[in-house]
């Protein structure tokens, strides 16, 4: 029988989260769960009980929520996916601070000090993998999205950087930066909004959960063996 992959993925309850499950639930993995806000409903995974090593809610907004969290897992692991993440929409000159420190927590502190955590045995075992889901935010910039733009950019050069640290060690480390996904966190945008954006999207379509763990997929797969710290861009050819 072949050895079961550890799978973290932080944000699993985001539709991203939960689709990167049903993706993978047939190719060997065992996953470790985070939740912040949103309980993940186990009955409503369509995957065997063996392959769900435990479900941990963990506050990573601050840096006590994020050593909390860290404590509660009791297992080593060899894969990780990051998926966490809040929107947030506002003028930076209208931006308070203490939102700057929560959104840095939960895209960039928590990402960093996780990948820390589980390193160490990902070196000894000479192979793992780590994906981080940014933004085409984090590309680009926007407007009205200063801070979250800064955030998801600082993932991006994350990446690229520690891809140079862990790859003589057989550890994969890229990002994946979706456009518009049909998700919760796109609601907040109208008809008009949306319409405009197809505009300039040569797909002519918004993107789905299921376009983004496609592209997970593969780059946690061994057909993505000589790829590293890329950012492999599921945004319809915007730009």
């Amino acid at each position: 029988m072949s050895v079961q992959k550890k799978l973290l993925i932080i944000g699993a309850s985001s539709a991203i989260g939960l689709e990167t499950i049903n993706q993978l639930k047939g190719e060997g993995y065992q996953f470790l769960l985070h939740y912040n806000n949103h309980p993940i409903k186990l009955s409503e995974l369509d995957v065997r009980e063996d392959q769900i090593l435990g479900v941990f809610q963990g506050d990573l907004s601050t840096s006590e929520g994020i050593e909390y969290f860290l404590e509660s897992i009791p297992f080593s692991v060899d894969e990780i996916l990051f998926c966490q993440g809040i929107p947030y929409y506002q003028l930076l000159s209208e931006t308070d601070s203490s939102i700057m420190d929560s959104l840095y927590h939960i895209h960039v502190k928590s990402t960093m000090m996780i990948s820390k955590r589980f390193l160490p045995d990902m070196i000894q075992q000479q192979r793992g993998a780590i994906i981080v889901v940014s933004s085409i935010w984090g590309e680009v910039g926007a407007s009205n999205e200063v801070v979250y733009s800064t955030m998801k950019g600082a993932q991006i050069s994350f990446v690229k950087s520690l891809a140079k640290e862990v790859g003589p060690s057989n550890i994969k480390v890229n990002a994946v930066s979706p456009g518009m996904i049909e998700t919760s966190m796109n609601k907040v945008f109208s008809v008009e909004d949306v319409n405009d954006w197809l505009d300039t999207v040569p797909i002519q379509r918004v993107g789905y959960p299921e376009d983004v763990a496609k592209a997970i997929r593969f780059l946690l797969s061994d057909r993505s063996s000589y790829i590293q710290g890329h950012t492999l861009q599921v945004n319809g050819g915007k730009y």
